[in-house]
């Protein structure tokens, strides 16, 4: 049995196609006409994929295994019974595939049987999903309510069955008003369904344009500033949820032992004291270093500023080393930049490693104007914006695919940019960093 769960808008769709015979949540029966086409055309040469898109199929819907699977079991078929196999074909009936001889004279006196064991078959199914509603807290009236109509809805739409709507809705334990209500309200169902097919597909657009590496409130802030469209965040992680589509992120590691400065030459206080939302640009710069490993497992160093008021990084500098040079060059890159525009308040945060405690760089620190603040020893939470930037670089970047050092500078340069100027924050009034700072600037 396929892995894939058609929702009730794919079965819709795939209902529509006049190449399907009937559809249910995990299985579809195709035309005999279609059947035969399709072997003759793969006989000719064409890939199952391509028949079944050349047909009217959503690969991506049914799966990819699916054309496969489907022409190795009708070429059987064929090969053994020609055409006149696919219709005399009563899978599950024998095992050879043929009709049986015999004509079915009890047909109308065994109807209701039948229709109670085809129901208490579907009812199986809905025990299933009534046992994960119920585990997610859905309450149990309002389930069985709207999961039975649609139940009997699909029995009698599934076996074509007639007059039996009396009948299922007394072993279902429902009101015969009550489906005929429920089938009145179908063209409303449907339109809501059609519509949160819209909203995935422009949803699954920037969440594949992201390499499935956004969560709600980035697809959110990308389709309010890039699409000009407002959703729900809810209705997103909503969305996400009921197509499977999963974020790829980092899972966090608990701590055994908080790391630790390998030297000290000379701390100073936490001069911060994690106050990082101070809106006045350039007065608090946060300052970290962290591995970033390429090609074969050989490790790189990435040094970074960041404004915390804009949460932009304004100087970086990456090395194969972890020499004093790289914390040297940042520094310059960073006074590049100030320009000689140094706040009169403005401070520099680090945690206690030893490139920092230096005392060559602290008297750089203060040559630059910059007065410096260190988080307490092994309290990686003291320079929490910088280590967030350094976690969302390391989801967002596939540094590893890197074969050079080049190759790996290119991509967190263009990171880097792409951060500063295309990437939404929830935080900064869904604007991106260089927004914010216009925004605080002429605030």
């Amino acid at each position: 049995m396929s892995k894939i769960i058609f929702n009730e808008h794919q079965i819709k769709l795939l209902e529509a196609n006049p190449h399907v015979k009937q559809v249910s949540e995990r299985s579809i029966s195709y035309h005999p006409d279609f059947k035969v086409k399709a072997v003759k055309e793969n006989q000719a040469g064409k890939s199952p994929i391509q028949i079944f898109i050349e047909h009217g199929f959503d690969v991506k819907m049914i799966g990819t295994e699916k054309p496969n699977g489907c022409l190795k079991r009708w070429r059987k078929i064929f090969h053994r019974f020609g055409e006149e196999g696919f219709y005399t074909e009563r899978r599950g009936k024998g095992s050879t595939g043929r009709p049986s001889s015999k004509e079915c004279t009890q047909e109308e006196r065994l109807m209701k049987a039948e229709a109670r064991i085809k129901y208490l078959e579907a009812e199986l199914e809905f025990l299933k999903k009534f046992r994960r509603a119920r585990k997610a807290g859905i309450e149990e009236d309002k389930v069985i309510a709207s999961e039975k109509y649609q139940l009997i809805e699909q029995t009698i739409r599934t076996y074509q069955l007639r007059n039996m709507v009396s009948f299922l809705c007394e072993q279902a334990g429902v009101s015969r008003s009550g489906y005929y209500a429920w089938l009145k309200a179908e063209e409303i169902r449907f339109q809501y369904e059609e519509r949160d097919w819209q909203d995935y597909e422009l949803i699954k657009k920037v969440f594949e344009e992201k390499k499935k590496k956004a969560g709600a409130l980035t697809i959110k802030m990308i389709l309010e500033n890039d699409y000009l469209v407002t959703m729900n965040h809810k209705k997103i992680r909503r969305l996400m949820e009921k197509f499977e589509l999963k974020t790829a992120i980092r899972r966090a590691k608990p701590y055994r032992k908080l790391a630790q400065a390998t030297q000290e030459h000379k701390t100073v206080p936490n001069r911060l004291n994690r106050q990082f939302n101070q809106e006045d640009p350039g007065k608090v710069l946060l300052t970290d270093i962290t591995y970033v490993y390429y090609g074969t497992g050989q490790p790189a160093y990435l040094s970074c500023v960041k404004d915390a008021a804009t949460r932009e990084i304004i100087a970086y500098c990456l090395s194969k080393t972890l020499k004093m040079e790289l914390v040297y060059k940042t520094l310059e890159k960073l006074s590049d930049v100030l320009d000689g525009n140094i706040h009169p308040e403005a401070l520099i945060h680090s945690d206690q490693g030893f490139h920092y405690t230096h005392p060559e760089f602290q008297k750089r620190v203060k040559e630059l104007g910059l007065t410096q603040s260190m988080s307490r020893k092994g309290n990686c939470w003291d320079n929490a914006p910088m280590e967030s930037f350094f976690g969302h670089f390391k989801d967002e970047v596939d540094y590893r695919e890197c074969q050079t050092f080049e190759e790996l500078h290119q991509i967190i340069e263009e990171y880097i940019e792409n951060y500063n100027s295309k990437r939404y924050q929830w935080s900064l009034n869904k604007m991106t960093p260089e927004q914010y700072r216009s925004h605080l600037l002429a605030a």
